[in-house]
């Protein structure tokens, strides 16, 4: 964030405002390709990952083409990056960055937003610019609101709707607005925008929206007091952030198999996602069971005042040598012919000249290109200053940290116990929160002599965030009993209800090394019925499992039923990463 801002989130100067979650959280792997043979010029490419396992199908059948670039071959090797992670390698050293990936001579990334930060990052460093141009697309997938069948049928009945009409003024009085009061209060998913391209996508639309335009944003705008209380409203009806937007249709798919009225669906109105992940939603490919098609489908609405369209840039870099960018060249060439536009299209993007399927459409409900207004790309300035102020407009947080400390958290992790490390994991971790928000902090374990009376204790009132009172206080902890979870994760969920907020995201943050061992209170049964969310008062768990004795099944169950979420960092070296995660759920 811009120094000098209290509300702003100190984790985010601006090298860091795009990838510092981003890189910490990256799932990257290698698509192995044949060795290539000798005297072929070897191109390596570095993807954005909702699309690199097709591109490393496509590169395998490029290799085994007989297309020659002068008198000779190429071999394309494809690894997958997230785009800010591929970003922060190449604006630093690469090999230090990324050890365990090749430097690529070609990136996809998924929309030229991260080609334009990385420009500005060239240019603060004072070396040329990698990204200095505009680019092809391989692909398109435009921002849509995805709905429910029913609600997104009865929206499109309404005729054209922007996104204020639609994610902004309906949250005061709910369905209602529409005629169906029984469908309760409006919210809706959205990814956190320091992570993913789409949450960072939806965030700029929504200024789009405010200014009735769809180019030329300017930073001029951004102070607008209009802009702001626009953008603001919008942010209000956030159920909660997440840190993955495919996690988070996931869930809703696993819920839809449980049938109709389960927690997570009656949640989340919307969720802001890319086109071709409700195209993907719709076929099943997102659902525990791949393949089997969801009882309620997603329905892809478009707001009125246009979208914003992930373009998947091809980017030579000028590491690539003469050779290479002939290479580069074909295979672009390659990629954006029929029999790999068809490709693409399977998994529901539209084709390099933003033209969509018919599957798609029917699928999805979708327009064509023509049907499509979008928005410019603003200048990389100005989605600079966005994620700058982003952190002042986004919806606030009550949260309830409640810290494991029974006997077990004196085993030891190499030097130190398990409880220094989640401590220190924790005061890490809360430091990315926004001083706006409002935290508690509890310790949990059973009857202790410090603890005569009760399994758990508040060490900290609901206030305002002071990092480092709750560091202080986490760090005196007292270890000692055995673990009564379910009694704390009851009592903790009672406690966020009696100090509801509408106006703020509600959660109670559990923080563990193992399972239940509190013969008072066993009966799983019940707390899960005590939890089940309530989509008009919803307070949501989300527990991070962070030892191998953890059980993290229950967990689970526990956090899906509140509709939050559990994060299993039972590997040690998963905890920061845990982290980040769970916080960008505020």
């Amino acid at each position: 964030m811009v120094s000098g801002r209290p509300t702003a989130r100190p984790w985010l100067p601006y090298t860091a405002a795009i990838v510092a979650g981003v890189a910490v959280v990256t799932a990257a792997y290698l698509i192995v390709q044949p060795a290539a043979d000798v005297g072929c010029t070897p191109l390596e490419v570095s993807s954005s990952t909702e699309k690199d396992v097709l591109l490393g199908e496509l590169a395998e059948r490029y290799n085994k083409s007989d297309r020659r670039v002068g008198d000779r071959c190429a071999v394309v090797t494809v690894h997958g990056l997230t785009s800010g992670a591929t970003m922060d390698a190449l604006a630093g050293d690469w090999a230090v960055k990324q050890p365990n990936l090749p430097r690529p001579q070609v990136w996809m990334p998924t929309s030229t937003l991260w080609t334009g930060q990385l420009k500005l990052l060239d240019e603060a460093a004072g070396r040329p610019a990698q990204t200095p141009g505009r680019y092809p697309s391989i692909a398109n997938s435009p921002l849509v609101i995805a709905m429910p069948q029913p609600k997104g049928k009865l929206l499109q009945q309404q005729g054209p709707l922007g996104w204020g009409e639609i994610l902004g003024l309906s949250g005061r009085t709910g369905w209602a607005t529409f005629g169906r009061p029984e469908w309760g209060r409006f919210t809706f998913g959205k990814v956190n925008p320091y992570l993913s391209t789409s949450g960072l996508a939806a965030t700029i639309a929504t200024y789009y929206a405010a200014i009735n335009r769809a180019s030329d944003l300017t930073e001029s705008d951004l102070a607008n007091p209009a802009v702001t209380q626009f953008v603001r409203r919008i942010e209000a009806n956030v159920s909660h952030y997440s840190d993955d937007i495919v996690d988070l249709l996931k869930d809703r798919a696993e819920a839809d198999l449980l049938g109709a009225g389960t927690a997570a669906q009656t949640d989340m109105s919307a969720v802001v996602t890319q086109e071709e992940l409700v195209y993907q939603y719709n076929e099943g490919e997102l659902s525990p069971t791949r393949g089997e098609k969801p009882r309620v489908p997603l329905v892809a609405v478009y707001p009125k005042e246009g979208t914003f369209n992930l373009d998947h840039p091809y980017v030579v870099l000028p590491s690539a040598s003469p050779e290479q960018r002939a290479a580069a060249a074909d295979f672009l060439a390659f990629l954006q012919e029929s029999p790999q536009q068809r490709s693409f299209g399977r998994l529901g993007f539209r084709d390099h000249e933003r033209n969509a399927s018919g599957p798609l459409v029917a699928s999805v409900g979708g327009r064509g290109a023509q049907d499509l207004t979008y928005f410019d790309p603003p200048d990389p300035t100005v989605v600079k200053a966005i994620l700058a102020g982003w952190g002042t407009l986004r919806k606030k947080a009550n949260i309830l940290v409640a810290v494991d400390t029974s006997g077990s958290m004196n085993a030891k992790i190499g030097d130190r116990t398990r409880f220094q490390v989640a401590t220190r994991a924790a005061a890490k971790g809360f430091g990315l929160l926004n001083s706006e928000d409002q935290v508690a902090l509890w310790s949990f374990s059973s009857e202790t002599k410090q603890r005569p009376k009760s399994p758990y204790s508040e060490e900290v009132r609901l206030s305002a965030f002071d990092q480092e009172a709750l560091t202080n206080e986490i760090n005196n902890l007292h270890v000692e009993g055995g673990t009564a979870l379910y009694a704390t994760v009851r009592a903790a969920h009672r406690h966020m209800l009696d100090h509801y907020d509408q106006s703020r995201i509600n959660a109670v943050v559990v923080l563990t090394d193992g399972k239940n061992e509190y013969n008072k209170d066993n009966n799983l049964a019940q707390l899960l019925k005590d939890v089940t969310l309530d989509p008009e008062r919803p307070v949501k768990i989300f527990c991070i499992a962070f030892d191998e004795q953890s059980d993290f099944g229950t967990l689970d169950r526990i956090a899906k039923t509140s509709a939050g979420k559990a994060f299993d960092a039972r590997d040690p070296a998963k905890i920061d990463d845990a982290f980040v995660k769970l916080v960008s759920s505020f």
